[in-house]
């Protein structure tokens, strides 16, 4: 039966091509702009570390001045190195780690490559596990080296791909802003989308690819990339110095979410000891979000995408109707056949699953279409000057959302249709015929 009805509408689209090809354009362009927002939507607002995302926090202590405070304001985002570095001793957490945005010049030794600049990250040990970071060869540093502040680095497989050809290079030496680093591992891909862990240094399509102790970038006084707020007075005129009122590190705590609670009130007991040493001015503030919730807090997503989104949406929503009034004007054209139909014997339900075949056939040319607008929208994304343009791509899932969005538009726009058309009285169409 739905052979016949799949034949019987490739008959009406011969007999109506341009109202036809109205509704396929319609669907295709309505399908085509909401898949391209989706797409953009779905990378930017995924899960970077879904095993674990709940079970991330991260750290936000008080330390500013007294003057200005007003009670309830949300702390500063990022930490001061004694706090940090206090926090990361005395290990309340599952695991913590301490961390910083970085630089340097790579000096290549033996090799036809000139030196050349990237990204790094200063850390501590624990940073690998907490974060799933993959390995290829070799393994993290430890935490007896963050103590003896060894020159131990990881290296990402792009580095060790441009230095090394791609071979184990666990052992060997690598130069670095004038010092000699020991290479202990080096890591398979890895660029979680978000970079959640560093939001200060931008929150996509940023590749780091060498990260060494932060222990040892203070020991050599290596620079940082990112924010830093100070206040008040600084005694050691130096910035990265412990004591310096500044505040530029970002810190995370795993634990149980069970124990987030106990970790709280661990970090409000901190600071009402600074407080009562004379560091923290102001009464305990402290946050602790997990990764989606501080995705969330600091939007993530940009507001124009979202805005995008509703706007793609609202476009799709104004095809369908476009293609509902087509159906409509193309079924109830058809009257006097429904009417012949249904006095030789076929059931309003036949009617109504033939027009519902038709409309799905429309939707489904349409669809197709609509896949290659889609990828066309997102080559074009791909071209801005925006730091998440290069994600714009089409994965599975979306592929099969595009499928399923597809089918439900075309059904959706062909339900009022066909129901309308099942409602034709073959005894008047007979006795006008």
């Amino acid at each position: 039966m739905f052979a016949y009805y799949a034949r019987l509408a490739a008959r009406s689209f011969r007999r109506n091509k341009v109202l036809t090809a109205l509704m396929v354009v319609a669907i295709a362009l309505g399908i085509g702009a909401s898949m391209t927002t989706l797409t953009v939507f779905h990378v930017l607002s995924g899960d970077p570390i879904p095993d674990k995302s709940d079970r991330l926090f991260y750290v936000q202590l008080d330390p500013g001045p007294r003057g200005g405070y007003v009670p309830g304001e949300e702390p500063n985002s990022q930490m001061t190195r004694f706090d940090g570095e206090a926090l990361l001793r005395e290990a309340k957490a599952e695991r913590q780690a301490l961390m910083s945005g970085g630089g340097g010049t790579i000096e290549p030794d033996g090799s036809t490559l000139q030196p050349f600049s990237i990204d790094t990250r200063w850390t501590s040990a624990d940073f690998f596990p907490m974060f799933n970071v993959p390995m290829q060869y070799g393994r993290a540093w430890t935490r007896q080296d963050d103590d003896g502040r060894a020159r131990v680095v990881v290296i990402s497989k792009a580095l060790n791909d441009k230095l090394y050809q791609g071979g184990n290079s666990v052992g060997k030496d690598i130069r670095m802003d004038g010092q000699s680093f020991r290479i202990v591992g080096v890591m398979k891909e890895w660029n979680p989308e978000p970079q959640f862990f560093d939001l200060t240094t931008g929150s996509f399509g940023k590749d780091e690819d060498l990260l060494l102790p932060m222990s040892t970038s203070m020991d050599l006084k290596l620079g940082s990339s990112g924010n830093m707020n100070c206040f008040g007075e600084n005694p050691d005129g130096d910035s990265y110095s412990v004591n310096a009122p500044c505040t530029w590190l970002q810190y995370w705590a795993e634990m149980d979410p069970g124990k987030a609670d106990d970790y709280r009130r661990y970090l409000e007991n901190y600071s009402s000891q600074q407080r009562e040493a004379g560091r923290f001015e102001r009464p305990p503030n402290v946050r602790l979000r997990n990764v989606m919730e501080w995705l969330d807090f600091n939007g993530a997503v940009p507001s124009d995408v979202r805005l995008q989104l509703w706007l793609a949406l609202g476009f799709l929503g104004v095809c369908l109707v476009n293609t509902v009034g087509l159906l409509l004007a193309k079924f109830l054209r058809r009257s006097g056949e429904i009417g012949v139909r249904r006095a030789l014997g076929a059931s309003r339900g036949q009617i109504f699953l033939q027009c519902l075949v038709e409309a799905g056939a429309v939707g489904v040319v349409g669809g197709v279409l609509g896949i290659g607008v889609a990828l066309l929208g997102l080559f074009a994304v791909r071209q801005q000057p925006v730091d998440y343009a290069k994600l714009a791509h089409l994965d599975g899932s979306m592929l099969l959302l595009a499928i399923g969005l597809t089918l439900f538009a075309s059904l959706a726009a062909g339900f009022l249709p066909a129901w309308r058309a099942m409602q034709v009285t073959p005894a008047i169409q007979l006795k006008s015929q």
